[in-house]
This record gives structure tokens, C-alpha cells and sequence, in this order.
């Protein structure tokens, strides 16, 4: 891959990519070139997955870090070490997040608080981490993993919706304030995407049906269907592109 593009050269994190869309994420900024640094808390899965990532590409192009993204003291130690280990940090993907059902009237608010943490509160604290030094050096992408949830509500998921709806006004905010140090910070926002978390949803019928009758597309998406656009968002492709959320949902959220 060459032109605007590239990434050679470039080092990337991807917050929880040790599977699901963020290795797929990781692995596409990879093959367009960039120096990419996984990430996970499990220690164990994260240097396995870092294995298997690495067999396929050059020495030294894929690497690891693992820390709580939920902790401020722990974010800044992680962007520490990837600036003093691998090289000046020039993409961050904020993808780290989890989710759990469970009816409004039935929410603990130790469940509630573990899913705002976890999906809004870490991406403001890796956020800012990195955009110290892309600050410094005048340039910087960072990419927002948002949800077709940052627009649409389900039953027995509000954490996970507000988080996600929280998350594109922080893209917003993180845009207000550092664009003019020559950042571009942006949003994805996958659809329903067939992955090794979501594979219970896509076995069960009566879901599955929906989902296809609900999206345009007629298909769940894949994780090769959001590397294009995080390439692209990454990449000098984007370079006026600003505090937008491109949703990549196969028209689920323009249709009702």
C-alpha cells in the first residue's frame, strides 16, 4: 500500500486487540505499514496473540503492552513505554470496551460504573495520555471505536448506550481542543459485526433474523468491513476530516 495511505513507519496502539475487532483493526493498520502495539490486560492471551500477529509480518512491527486503561496512572505508564520502547506514538485507536445486559430496574451501579470506565472514561484517559505527545509534535490521529448504539437504544444495555453516545461527544470535545495542534480525532461506529463475542447472537435465530431484516446490507458485518476505515481515518487520506463518527453498520441506522 503506498501514497496517502501509507502508514510505514508510523506506530499505532490499538487498545484491546488481543481478538475480536480490535486485533482485526490492528492487523490492517499492520499491512498498511504501521508499527502496531497491541494491547489487553490478560497478560497470557495478550503475548499469544502478539505471536500470532508477528508470524506474519517484519521483525519488530508488531508489539505489546498491557495496562489498565481504566487507571489514570497505569494509561500514562503505557503511552510512557510505548514513546520510550517502540517510537513516538502517531495513531491511537481507542477500541477497549465490554458490555453487559441487563434491565434498567435491575442495574448495579458497580456494573454501571465497570461499563462507563471501561467503554468511555478509559478512552479519555489514553486519549489525553497520547495527545501530549502528538501535541508536541504537531500531528496525531486518534480513532474513537463508537457503536450503532451511539444513535440507537436497545433494552437491558443503557450503560453500553450511554458510554457510546458519551463517547462521540468526547470525539467532539477531544476535536475542540486539539485540532488546532494538528490532531484528527474521529469515531467508528460498527454495526453488528459476526465476531467470536457476538457468535451466540448470530446462532440464535429469532436474533439473527432480525438483524438481517433490520439492516439494509442484509448481512452482519465482518472485521475486515471496519479496516478500511480505520486505515483511512489513520492515514494522511483524513488529514481535514474532524470530530465525525462514520458509521459502518450496512445502513442499519439510516432506514427504519
Amino acid at each position: 500500500m503506498s501514497g496517502m495511505f501509507d502508514l510505514t513507519g508510523r506506530v499505532a496502539l490499538v487498545t484491546g486487540s488481543s481478538r475480536g475487532i480490535g486485533n482485526a483493526l490492528a492487523r490492517g493498520l499492520a499491512q498498511a505499514g504501521a508499527t502496531v502495539v497491541l494491547h489487553g490486560i490478560d497478560s497470557a492471551r495478550l503475548a499469544s496473540a502478539e505471536a500470532v500477529m508477528a508470524a506474519d509480518f517484519s521483525q519488530g512491527q508488531i508489539r505489546s503492552v498491557a495496562f489498565d486503561v481504566t487507571n489514570d496512572v497505569a494509561a500514562a505508564e503505557g503511552i510512557a513505554w510505548i514513546e520510550s520502547n517502540v517510537g513516538p506514538l502517531e495513531i491511537l485507536v481507542n477500541n477497549a470496551g465490554i458490555q453487559h445486559r441487563v434491565p434498567l430496574l435491575e442495574l448495579d451501579i458497580k456494573d454501571w460504573d465497570r461499563v462507563i470506565s471501561t467503554d468511555l472514561t478509559s478512552a479519555f484517559l489514553v486519549g489525553r495520555e497520547a495527545a501530549r505527545g502528538m501535541l508536541e509534535r504537531g500531528h496525531g490521529k486518534i480513532i474513537n471505536i463508537c457503536s450503532v448504539q451511539t444513535d440507537l437504544a436497545r433494552p437491558t444495555i443503557a450503560a453500553y448506550t450511554a458510554a457510546k453516545g458519551g463517547l462521540r461527544n468526547l470525539t467532539r470535545a477531544m476535536t475542540a481542543e486539539w485540532a488546532s495542534g494538528g490532531l484528527q480525532i474521529n469515531g467508528i461506529a460498527p454495526g453488528y459485526i459476526h465476531t467470536e463475542m457476538t457468535q451466540n447472537l448470530v446462532d440464535d435465530e429469532k436474533f439473527n433474523a432480525w438483524i438481517l431484516g433490520r439492516t439494509p446490507a442484509n448481512r452482519w458485518g465482518t472485521v475486515e468491513d471496519l479496516a478500511g476505515p480505520a486505515i483511512w481515518l489513520a492515514s494522511d487520506a483524513s488529514n481535514f476530516v474532524n470530530g465525525q463518527t462514520i458509521f459502518i453498520d450496512g445502513g442499519m441506522t439510516v432506514v427504519v
